[in-house]
């Protein structure tokens, strides 16, 4: 059998739970050498062994000379990539009205400033005909009672695609945005707070507004960024791709 990713390299920000550790742990098993960031050294360390093909690197995304050293670290170690998975993000919760200062900048640093730079700065690595996938969200889509501020983070992920490809052009590197609708991982379930009943209460909640009637798993997401990195995507580009089980599509 042969594997989609074979000889490959890739780096998966945010790789160290949920979509991320399932989407490096994918890319690995299709025979790709992945790089995953994260915050936590801990986390990092637990994930490069789910992992195996891998190495981590305790990286910031919102800090420019964290972002340096991850890209001198890959182009001395490897040379070059061949995917770059950009879904370090988050957000919280907080309706108009109470909407702070604060929660602005860690969700628009968090998910537009450090998307840019993890982009921009992996550029002088980026091999010809590299796959840039951004991750964006079905709340950009849709409306979601006080999540305005993390929706509007997402809409301009997706709008750096549509802009993005026509100055990679000449480059021959796709970039591609993969929309996830609900997913089990700790991110969705943390939102509810630490009950288990209300993080429970919160998913079957989210099911009942999905057409397919249930949240999705984040190895579901992660078959979706597989099929963007390899070369069955090699004329996609630009798009949006909806992995959310008709959530924002009704």
């Amino acid at each position: 059998m042969s594997h989609r990713l074979e000889g490959k390299i890739a780096l998966v920000t945010g790789g160290t739970s949920g979509i991320g550790l399932a989407t490096a742990k994918r890319f690995a098993e299709e025979g790709a050498y992945v790089y995953i960031t994260g915050r936590r050294q801990a986390e990092l360390d637990a994930a490069v062994a789910a992992v195996g093909n891998a190495t981590g690197v305790q990286v910031d995304s919102t800090s420019l000379e964290q972002l340096d050293g991850l890209y001198r670290k890959i182009s001395a170690e490897k040379g070059h990539l061949d995917v770059l998975f950009v879904n370090a993000g988050g957000g919280s919760m907080l309706p108009l009205g109470d909407i702070s200062e604060a929660q602005y900048q860690d969700t628009f640093d968090r998910n537009v400033k450090g998307l840019l730079f993890t982009v921009q700065k992996a550029l002088p690595v980026l091999a010809r005909g590299a796959s840039i996938i951004l991750t964006g969200s079905t709340a950009a889509s849709m409306g979601t009672p006080a999540f305005s501020v993390y929706a509007a983070s997402k809409a301009a992920v997706r709008s750096f695609a549509r802009n993005w490809m026509l100055d990679l052009k000449d480059r021959n590197v796709r970039i591609n945005t993969l929309t996830p609708g609900a997913t089990r991982t700790p991110g969705l379930v943390g939102l509810a707070g630490p009950d288990a009943d209300q993080q429970q209460g919160l998913l079957d909640h989210i099911a009942s507004q999905i057409p397919m009637g249930r949240v999705g798993e984040p190895e579901e997401i992660a078959a979706a960024a597989l099929f963007l990195a390899s070369d069955d995507a090699s004329y996609v580009n630009g798009t949006e791709l909806f992995v959310d089980g008709g959530q924002a599509q009704v």
